[in-house]
């Protein structure tokens, strides 16, 4: 039998404030703060262990539902002993004290050498301004804008989500617009403000992203986000939200501006990549890249970030397949707003903020970036 509760493992979790719980057979309780693995002090789970665990996180998902929907559990239950062999959900863990939600959790059940495993990552509650996840207040103009694609991109972990939510509470805060969300599945909760914010997940609202925006257009949408152009038909879905006059985010697995119009262009076939540079060309308004550093200090993570903003000339390589000149207008661009990911890095470095091995690691141009940091 396990050492610790699920809800005891969660109270660990939001105690060190780390950022993911991991459960597998054969390996003790994992908790990821600030960036490393750590182990609680306890045996290995067996495979009964992690299956009760699954339970666990299954009828807190039931209870957070009501009573009356048995079904929930039993259709993550379906979807697991499915031939994709998983399931994602989010729940609330509540206070059993005072009845009080402490924290939110994404939740991933997988199989794993035909046993159940889970992994849990904390969703905090409270919205963090722009200027706390080390945005620049230029990036308030990209939130005035009337319409366009705006992408925040970067690897699994570097925090697109808590970005995305920061700048779409703005937008709540501080306008009154029709805020359409297509999430998988929702984490941050986004209460109405100034403006109405309509939240829907894939699976339980929604069959797909692709149909979600499709159907989203006939909603009287301002705002949308996307949560991942993972497919052809959710980018030209988003595409064509963006160009009928709304304004869209999305994010997408890529690091950097450049790489990140070659990897949407890449997505379609050849006799249509001419179109989509055009249709890209106008309707992107900005990329911002990040990634997740750890602090000098020790005291969690800060963000590096790169920032391009279309303007005429990049607009130019987009539409003419010269995206390997974007670097070079992101690093002449300041007074429009951009910066490049190693600029940041060392402004960070410079801050006391991170360290020189992580200011390397993170870089786009590690040479130089070494050059850089030896002269510092």
């Amino acid at each position: 039998m396990a050492s610790f509760t699920l809800e005891q493992l969660l109270d660990l979790v939001v105690e060190y404030d780390a950022s993911d719980l991991h459960l597998h057979v054969g390996q003790a309780p994992a908790l990821r703060v600030h960036g490393e693995i750590t182990t609680v002090e306890c045996p290995p789970l067996t495979p009964e262990d992690t299956e009760g665990y699954v339970n666990s996180a299954l009828a807190i998902l039931t209870e957070n539902v009501g009573q009356n929907h048995p079904e929930v559990s039993a259709k993550h239950k379906a979807r697991l002993e499915s031939e994709h062999g998983g399931s994602d959900f989010g729940f609330a863990y509540t206070d059993p004290a005072t009845g009080q939600p402490k924290a939110r959790f994404r939740t991933s059940i997988f199989k794993s050498k035909g046993h159940c495993g889970m992994v849990l990552r904390l969703i905090p509650y409270r919205l963090l301004g722009l200027q706390q996840i080390g945005l620049p207040d230029k990036i308030k103009d990209l939130l005035n804008l009337p319409r366009g694609l705006v992408l925040v991109t970067g690897p699994t972990g570097s925090g697109k989500t808590t970005t995305l939510a920061s700048m779409l509470n703005w937008i709540n805060e501080n306008q009154g617009q029709h805020i359409i969300t297509i999430e998988d599945p929702i984490e941050y909760y986004h209460p109405h403000k100034r403006s109405i914010v309509t939240q829907r997940e894939l699976g339980n609202d929604v069959p797909s992203f692709a149909e979600a925006i499709r159907a989203a257009l006939r909603q009287d949408p301002d705002v949308m986000l996307v949560g991942e152009m993972r497919d052809l038909e959710t980018i030209e879905a988003a595409i064509t939200a963006a160009e009928t006059g709304h304004l869209v985010f999305a994010t997408l697995h890529t690091t950097g501006a450049a790489r990140t119009v070659d990897r949407i262009i890449d997505a379609f076939p050849a006799n249509t990549k001419e179109q989509i540079r055009i249709q890209l060309a106008a309707n992107l308004r900005a990329v911002i890249s990040q990634v997740l550093c750890k602090r000098r200090d020790g005291k969690g993570r800060v963000a590096g970030f790169e920032i391009m903003v279309n303007n005429p000339s990049i607009s130019a390589h987009i539409r003419d397949n010269k995206t390997h000149y974007i670097t070079s207008d992101i690093q002449t661009g300041a007074v429009f707003g951009m910066m490049t990911l190693d600029t940041h890095l060392l402004s960070l470095l410079d801050r006391g903020l991170i360290d020189k091995r992580e200011a390397i690691a993170y870089a786009q141009d590690v040479d130089e970036m070494q050059t850089k940091v030896l002269q510092r």
